[in-house]
């Protein structure tokens, strides 16, 4: 790739690994990065707290009018469209089901024992979820994004492993 991306979306279920590219990614190319997650919900040591669609809305819109972002989530409904779209490259991760299973399991073990920070309390409720919303992503989170983004297939970089992502950069 010539010319290195300023406005960079990632998007893949749960323990594919979104937030550990979008770290790299942001410490190579000095892009600040933004998970969805947090676009959605507003984080206090109390609780989350669900911003109201428009809150979320507004939020997002002030990211991607901005020059230079990098976003990661799960999330491909229609209130993200503008992010794909204005997007100069979309990074879709795609591991196998039996690798993000595996990274789910390890996550939480690795929460719980305080090696790896979360924006959640790792409840054995959340964890459990965490199957669900993978199941989902896979049946119907998956056919839906190339449904609904597949018209933006030149800027979509499809990875199954890490070497595809690094090529992709080289």
């Amino acid at each position: 790739m010539n010319k290195k991306p300023n406005r960079i979306h990632i998007i893949g279920s749960v323990g594919s690994g979104k937030t550990t590219l979008a770290k790299a990614l942001s410490e190579t190319f000095t892009i600040p990065f933004f998970e969805i997650d947090n676009i959605v919900w507003k984080r206090y040591p109390s609780g989350d707290i669900r911003r109201t669609e428009q809150e979320r809305d507004d939020y997002l819109q002030e990211i991607i009018q901005s020059e230079r972002w990098i976003i990661e989530g799960v999330h491909n409904e229609a209130w993200v469209a503008d992010s794909f779209r204005k997007a100069d490259l979309i990074i879709f991760l795609d591991p196998t089901y039996s690798i993000r299973t595996y990274r789910i399991i390890k996550r939480f073990v690795w929460q719980k024992l305080g090696l790896e920070q979360a924006n959640y309390k790792p409840t054995l409720r959340i964890f459990f979820k965490m199957f669900k919303w993978n199941k989902y992503f896979e049946e119907v989170g998956k056919p839906n994004f190339y449904k609904e983004f597949g018209a933006y297939q030149d800027k979509v970089c499809v990875a199954t492993k890490k070497r595809c992502i690094k090529k992709h950069f080289e």
